[in-house]
């Protein structure tokens, strides 16, 4: 299997080679010498990699939030070092030059590694310092390997290790997620007001521990989903102040050994001016490059609000249930047929796939937690599961997100008849008349009413205790949903 995984990536480099390219070139490092497609940006640690980390079958490219923040990482790393005297100016140019077409989109088919990898995330680490070393030595003019030039740990990786690269670069990559994943909130929130404003002026029967409570309108029901929602964007804001902290500088585990005193602040510097994020280095590298809590707040917060989305699902399931022997209060938008057997049965399949990305998240979580507790004096050597498990939360989460604002709460439509149907015989909103009748008259009323089904305007007026006018007002629908 793993030499089905590098044989591949070795023909799909071979298949688009130029015709004025060897076939092969030849790498060596501490374990011996291999052969690299020529036409390859990556190198003999990607290779090793392929071979050794045969999981998912899925690559890190999957993920280009990741991999712009590597490059954001990479460059930075290239200004400082140069800022500092300790790499040549063109070769930092090279790597700057090579950083921005990443950022660009550019190369990312060339990040071929595993998302599942051991080795604390060296491998992608080396993913990035190859492909950019040889990206950077084809735009000085040089062949592909031709590290003498411009290397991919001499240069490319100079002043660094995957220990302050990869965490730094997973969270820039994970502020970009989050970003994204706000804007789509937002988007849903704003929905979720406007149907709020929709539906104002329809009263319907509020419900506890799913039985029949006191009026509200079906207006209130959905502006309390929009603020459910709205809570959650603060949260996550303060995680992208939070991962901000980075441990460039740290090196290894956090002492900085091999990097230039002057490298930490001139690369955090340099990182907040490409990123625009409020980069700040922490007070401890030590502390910081073998602690990972920052990514189990952003975990909790995103199950936090996935468990909130679903939630809202539930109830939109149960509000539209039916049509007929249902709640039946609302309409959720038909998006397909609901079953191979029972003709014109339309299930709430947009809701349900929201569940189903909810039940995953939670389920990441616990990966997560149980990564951030496996982590070993000075570093935590699973922050690759970690990465995918947030990178592929949030990307869910926000797909999740848009279906659930475009293809289901937009076309949501209220069921008004039923609903006043509903209402006007309601005995909960006899508790709206206890201050002008007394709560014995009204429990006796009640147990009338429940037991005639009749119309509950009707019933206090034909006992005498209250004036049609007077039922009126108390019972409108201002005075029955009033906070």
């Amino acid at each position: 299997m793993a030499d089905s995984r590098a044989d591949a990536a070795f023909r799909r480099s071979i298949n688009t080679r130029k015709d004025s390219c060897p076939e092969t070139r030849t790498e060596t490092d501490s374990l011996g010498s291999r052969e690299i497609p020529c036409d390859a940006y990556w190198g003999i640690n990607v290779l090793r990699a392929l071979e050794n980390f045969p999981i998912s079958g899925r690559s890190i490219s999957i993920y280009p939030d990741l991999i712009f923040g590597y490059a954001c990482v990479k460059q930075a790393a290239a200004r400082a070092n140069a800022e500092i005297g300790v790499l040549d100016a063109i070769k930092a140019d090279l790597i700057d030059r090579a950083c921005e077409e990443i950022k660009g989109g550019q190369l990312h088919d060339q990040f071929i590694v595993d998302i599942m990898q051991g080795g604390a995330g060296t491998s992608t680490n080396m993913n990035a310092n190859e492909v950019i070393a040889n990206r950077g030595l084809e735009l000085a003019g040089h062949p592909k390997g031709a590290y003498a030039h411009l290397n991919p740990n001499d240069h490319v990786n100079r002043s660094q290790s995957t220990n302050d690269t990869y965490p730094t670069a997973l969270k820039v990559g994970l502020c970009l997620s989050i970003e994204r994943l706000l804007a789509e909130l937002k988007l849903l929130e704003d929905a979720f007001r406007e149907k709020g404003r929709e539906f104002a002026r329809i009263v319907k029967v509020g419900r506890t521990q799913l039985q029949d409570a006191v009026p509200m309108t079906l207006g209130q029901e959905f502006e309390g989903f929009a603020v459910a929602l709205a809570e959650d964007h603060a949260s996550f804001e303060r995680v992208i102040t939070e991962l901000g902290e980075i441990n460039l500088g740290a090196t290894a585990i956090g002492t900085g050994i091999a990097a230039d005193p002057r490298y930490a602040a001139a690369v955090r510097k340099h990182l907040a001016d490409i990123t625009g994020y409020p980069i700040v280095t922490a007070s401890n590298l030590i502390e910081a490059t073998t602690d990972v809590g920052v990514f189990m707040v952003l975990s909790g917060a995103l199950k936090r609000n996935t468990m909130k989305l679903s939630k809202i699902c539930n109830d939109l399931r149960l509000l539209s249930s039916g049509p007929q022997a249902g709640f039946g209060e609302i309409n959720l938008p038909p998006r397909q047929a609901g079953s191979s057997i029972m003709p014109g049965k339309v299930n709430p399949v947009i809701p349900e796939v929201v569940n189903e990305v909810a039940f995953v998240v939670a389920g990441g979580d616990v990966t997560l937690t149980m990564a951030a507790e496996a982590g070993q004096l000075q570093l935590n050597a699973f922050e690759p599961v970690m990465a995918h498990v947030l990178f592929e939360n949030l990307k869910w989460t926000t797909a999740a997100i848009t279906t659930l604002r475009e293809n289901c709460i937009k076309g949501i439509t209220a069921n008004a008849d039923r609903l006043a149907k509903q209402v006007a015989s309601f005995v909960g909103v006899i508790t709206a008349l206890i201050p002008d009748i007394g709560y014995e008259a009204a429990a006796r009323l009640a147990k009338e009413a429940l037991a005639t089904n009749a119309n509950i305007a009707d019933l206090i007026v034909s006992s005498g205790l209250l004036t049609r006018e007077k039922v009126g007002v108390l019972l409108s629908p201002e005075r029955l949903t009033s906070n």
